[in-house]
């Protein structure tokens, strides 16, 4: 095996790792993920990456997604999985669309406040409507504006 290839079979393992120690949290709220399921949510995040020509160093935004989102009234074990890679797929997608202008953990907190509020947790809501306004106003330097009407754009 090569060195590259060593070295991401390495980082899926520590990956894979601090998934399975998110269980022990989020089992509080009667979700858990498989060892399947945190394997797929990897690999999206692979694919994610490659589609949105992005490089990450270290555990990703997956467990950040977990630990702000696991207390949601809207999701439940039956959609966790799904919701969690399109939270993902949202995540990285709207980090391009924002310039990187907006870390990381606002740019959650904003996901989650619009998730569980106005989108009462509809991903393609959040996703076509909420983020895309957000994204809106930061490209063109609204950032401390971002909750008042898109009339002043």
């Amino acid at each position: 095996m090569d060195n590259e290839k060593w070295l991401v079979n390495q980082e899926d393992n520590t990956s894979l790792a601090r998934l399975n120690a998110a269980n022990e949290y989020t089992g509080r709220f009667g979700l858990k993920l498989s060892e399947e399921d945190a394997a797929l949510l990897l690999k999206e995040r692979t694919n994610i990456l490659k589609k949105q020509e992005r490089v990450e160093f270290g555990e990703g935004i997956l467990p950040k997604l977990i630990f702000a989102f696991c207390d949601s009234p809207y999701i439940y074990q039956d959609n966790y999985t799904d919701t969690l890679g399109r939270l993902q797929e949202i995540f990285y997608s709207y980090k391009n669309d924002t310039l990187d202008e907006i870390p990381d953990d606002e740019l959650i907190e904003f996901m989650k406040e619009q998730f569980d509020g106005p989108c009462q947790g509809s991903v393609d809501y959040l996703e076509d409507t909420a983020l895309e306004g957000f994204a809106r106003k930061t490209r063109f330097g609204f950032q401390d504006n971002w909750e008042e009407d898109d009339d002043e754009i």
